[in-house]
């Protein structure tokens, strides 16, 4: 391509504070009934006061200092004047020349993207429009809710990067525990800026916004479908007009949608009826709030490779899903107190390393596919206790099935579970081998074909021998003593 991508991205997500930005109404954005959580102030009447919500700007402060701006003491509320149905006052409380955060950067994949800002805001309400377009309706249960903004340099190279830095994003905010960021409730949107250049600092073509794009594909989707479009036109010698545009998902294009303003159709001015903020006097304490972030998913990535030599997959479910990530590493600390108390053949090291693989490895094949979500009805300790046993080959993989559903059923200990459901392993060796010896007898061809070079049939056999003991017994005993009876 002759062209080099330029993109930028505003960042929204909603704060998951227990009040909104300027008054004491719940925090309810997604509430089913619409106008339940509105007072005169956020719904705009005329001579009200807004209070800023001290949360709100903490929250905000956290995911600045998480991403290393830079926080001045001094920022101020603006008003962002323009008309739209859902704004009851006719203007946004936002930040424009002031905000709480300056700088920083987000690595992705390797690559740090820088930061230009971070700035509060309220949001506005939410249209519902009728099926026939006949009319709309006004829902301003969302209005006034603490809205963060995050604006990035137009450092991002392509449209799978954009979509990725989003991810990346909306975990760290995760992990902050300061939005819950559901995409399809619209606690996060993503409003995309591009432009194409054919040589450094020179852009050929006119910044267009794509606004609110509420899903990682559409946000790859969209940029890929202006990339190709603003290419075209150039090619063909036209001009890419400064614009804000829609993804239509269901066409899988853009939509011209209006002309984009600038800065100053906006008309901002320092907001008169809240005061600026200056930190050292408002009794945010910046010490607190860093001592509160907690490992980050990157960090999170590192020490999970690093202590557990766990396969990238599997780092990256483990991290992107906390809940499980939280889980895997009490599970992890069971068992290592499990290796503590007993006498192992192999060093501690080398066991640990096979026992947190093996839990890695049920957590996301046979536990996940059990699991709802958030939901861990099963104890780390017996979860633990359930990996010994797979450990020490007391239960086969069959059994352990059956085991681990019983444990979601009712989240018993697995040792009592296989008592009371007779799943107890037949360690008798003179059990087995009667066993054994009786498929022999009833598989003559299978044990021709085997002794014949077909490697199939011996599987064959085992699959017969773990079917007559109903998954009971140890796979390798089964495999040893079979192979000693077909020489």
């Amino acid at each position: 391509m002759k062209y080099e991508i330029v993109i930028g991205l505003e960042v929204h997500a909603e704060l998951n504070t227990k009040s909104k930005m300027f008054c004491s109404c719940k925090n309810e954005s997604d509430n089913k009934i619409p106008n339940i959580n509105i007072c005169p102030i956020c719904s705009g009447h005329p001579g009200t006061l807004p209070v800023a919500n001290k949360e709100a700007i903490e929250k905000t402060i956290k995911v600045g200092l998480a991403l290393g701006c830079q926080i001045p003491d001094y920022s101020k509320f603006d008003r962002k004047n323009y008309f739209y149905p859902d704004l009851p006052k006719a203007y946004q409380i936002s930040q424009q020349e002031n905000p709480f955060c300056l700088g920083g950067s987000l690595n992705v994949d390797g690559r740090d993207i820088k930061i230009t800002r971070i700035h509060l805001e309220e949001d506005a309400g939410k249209l519902l429009h009728s099926i026939d377009a006949d009319h709309s309706l006004v829902d301003f249960n969302r209005s006034g809710v603490p809205l963060m903004e995050l604006v990035t340099e137009p450092d991002i190279k392509s449209p799978k990067e954009a979509a990725r830095f989003a991810q990346e994003l909306r975990l760290i905010l995760k992990y902050l525990n300061v939005s819950n960021v559901d995409l399809e409730k619209g606690e996060m949107r993503v409003d995309a800026n591009i432009s194409l250049s054919s040589a450094p600092e020179k852009l050929d073509g006119t910044r267009v916004e794509i606004k609110n794009l509420n899903s990682f594909k559409s946000i790859e989707k969209a940029l890929e479908y202006e990339v190709k479009r603003q290419q075209e036109l150039l090619d063909s010698g036209g001009v890419v007009v400064q614009e804000t545009r829609g993804w239509d998902d269901n066409k899988q294009i853009t939509v011209g949608q209006r002309s984009k303003e600038q800065s100053h159709d906006y008309r901002y001015f320092p907001d008169p009826d809240l005061p600026p903020i200056y930190i050292k006097d408002s009794g945010i304490d910046l010490l607190k709030i860093k001592s509160s972030i907690v490992e980050l998913p990157q960090q999170r990535r590192d020490r999970f490779k690093e202590e557990y030599n766990l396969f990238e997959k599997e780092i990256e479910f483990l991290v992107n899903d906390k809940e499980l990530g939280d889980y895997y590493e009490k599970v992890v600390s069971e068992l290592r107190n499990w290796i503590k108390e007993t006498e192992l053949t192999l060093s501690v090291d080398d066991a640990m390393l096979k026992l947190s693989r093996l839990s890695a490895n049920y957590l996301l094949t046979d536990f996940q596919a059990l699991r709802n979500l958030n939901e861990f009805p099963i104890d780390p300790e017996n979860f633990a206790e359930f990996i010994c046993l797979l450990y020490k080959d007391k239960i086969s993989s069959k059994v352990a099935k059956e085991v681990l559903k019983e444990m979601f059923n009712t989240g018993g200990d697995p040792t009592q579970i296989i008592k009371e459901k007779g799943l107890t392993e037949i360690d008798d060796e003179s059990e087995i081998e009667l066993i054994i010896e009786n498929v022999i007898k009833e598989n003559d061809k299978a044990v021709k074909d085997y002794k014949n070079g077909k490697e199939a049939s011996f599987k064959f056999l085992v699959g017969g021998i773990m079917a007559k003991t109903k998954g009971r017994a140890n796979p390798k005993v089964i495999e040893k003593i079979l192979k000693e009876k077909l020489i």
